[in-house]
């Protein structure tokens, strides 16, 4: 990189840092982007002109709101709304709702900001948003979540619409909510829209929905395994997370002939060295799915099982790494353990999983590392999906989403390559994953002038 592109890329943050201050997740999201695209838009002047990577980063709109519910013993509670709507030059927002402590406006910032090119690597039309709240429903009854859901949609259902903005789930928003979301949606606006994405099959829902982000982040981890001959049969995978994600991750490892170890949840990982079955993943399913339990009761329920408190599972040798639970759960260490313990590929399912200093060890060892933008694309693509099919008011066969899914995934593997393939041959999934979202929303910027 020229001593220009590097004097643009540091004015730059140092712009975006100042006017967005303490803001770190955001910061780091757009600096890894901003590091992957600087030299293609200081080639291209009237980039710089009109100031289009500037306008990407500055999101189209901001919407905060506070969310008053009560709990069943009638005390009022006040929670912090968001909707992060960053960038519509190539469809209607679309991004998930996250409830959950941790959520702020740094957190909903970098998600949308991310979203914007996962989106665009689908090549369907759908523009980046994310959304949320502080909310936490773990510990609550359903008739709480509900009273909380519906106020936060009677504010929320002002900014979105099939043609607008379409949210969908994301940590902490599963099945349950994302009915009281759609119930108080349809009630406010007296219609029966593709509003909401994730709803249930017999109310707009799609097929492969739930399995699609764990699903597509196998399909495109096979195409990496495939640059070096490799496959997922007899491979050791970890995985983090017991969300949904990480369930249908494993499960499809698992069928692929892969010996999943681990899971995780916020308290600790559960390690099995035998692998799961589809006897344990049914146990999964229920335990969080339907109980709500915590992983810990996996290793009490099966024998041979170990878990581990307060612990991330990248201390365990594996072949493969899927981080599937959360930003930044991939630190210095983490990556140092999964060198040390000859894992070969780490494909992200959660969204910006690994620390910019983890990644430099991951990729400085020679491992296969794909960012979740690209290899958890699979959920959002089969939402839009599922927009197509509500559009149309038709409902398509598991086999027919599972091939959309499958082509996605390999097309967006296709374009990482095209994009990031370096002189000697090796690929930096990181930079052909964002150059390639950002020519396309930067082309559609461009075209449609100073908006």
């Amino acid at each position: 990189m020229d001593s220009f592109t590097r004097h643009y890329i540091e004015g730059f943050m140092g712009d975006v840092i100042a006017r967005n201050p303490g803001e770190s997740e955001f910061h780091q999201a757009v600096r890894e982007v901003v590091e992957s695209v600087a030299s293609y838009v200081t080639a291209y002047p009237q980039l710089m002109d009109q100031k289009i990577l500037e306008r990407i980063v500055e999101p189209e709109r901001i919407i905060i709101f506070r969310v008053p519910w009560m709990d069943d013993r009638g005390e009022v509670h006040i929670n912090r709304g968001f909707r992060v709507q960053c960038n519509s030059a190539i469809g209607p927002y679309k991004g998930g709702l996250r409830f959950h402590p941790s959520v702020n406006l740094s957190i909903m910032k970098f998600l949308a900001f991310e979203q914007t090119f996962k989106n665009a690597l689908t090549t369907l039309p759908m523009g980046g948003a994310k959304g949320g709240s502080d909310f936490n429903p773990r510990g609550k009854s359903d008739t709480e979540v509900m009273r909380f859901c519906q106020s936060f949609m009677t504010e929320l259902c002002r900014h979105i619409g099939p043609d607008t903005d379409v949210p969908a789930g994301d940590i902490g928003v599963g099945g349950r909510e994302i009915g009281y979301l759609f119930g108080q949606y349809k009630r406010l606006k007296d219609e029966f829209s593709g509003t909401l994405t994730g709803k249930g099959l017999s109310w707009g829902g799609s097929l492969l929905r739930p399995e699609a982000t764990g699903y597509g982040l196998c399909y495109f981890a096979s195409q990496m395994l495939e640059t070096r001959g490799q496959r997922f049969e007899g491979k050791k995978v970890n995985i983090s997370g017991a969300g949904n994600v990480a369930q249908y991750a494993a499960q499809k490892a698992m069928r692929l002939g892969a010996v999943v170890q681990t899971l995780s949840d916020s308290d600790g990982f559960i390690y099995d060295p035998a692998g799961l079955t589809e006897e344990k993943m049914d146990f999964v399913f229920e335990l969080k799915n339907i109980r709500r339990g915590r992983i810990k009761e996996y290793a009490a329920r099966f024998p041979g099982v170990t878990y581990t408190p307060g612990e991330r599972p990248w201390g365990i040798p594996c072949d493969i790494a899927l981080p599937c639970a959360t930003q930044n759960e991939i630190e210095k260490a983490d990556a140092e353990k999964l060198v040390a313990g000859g894992c070969s590929c780490v494909a992200e399912g959660a969204n910006m999983p690994s620390t910019p200093e983890a990644i430099r060890i991951i990729q400085g060892a020679g491992l296969l590392y794909s960012p979740g933008k690209a290899s958890n694309a699979g959920g959002v693509a089969t939402s839009g999906l599922e927009m197509s099919q509500n559009s149309m008011r038709q409902h398509w066969t598991s086999d027919e989403v599972d091939q959309y899914l499958h082509r996605i995934m390999q097309d967006i593997h296709a374009t990482c390559l095209k994009y990031g393939t370096g002189e000697d041959g090796t690929v930096n999934y990181v930079k052909g994953a964002n150059l390639a979202g950002f020519i396309k929303v930067a082309g559609a910027m461009s075209d449609q002038g100073l908006v």
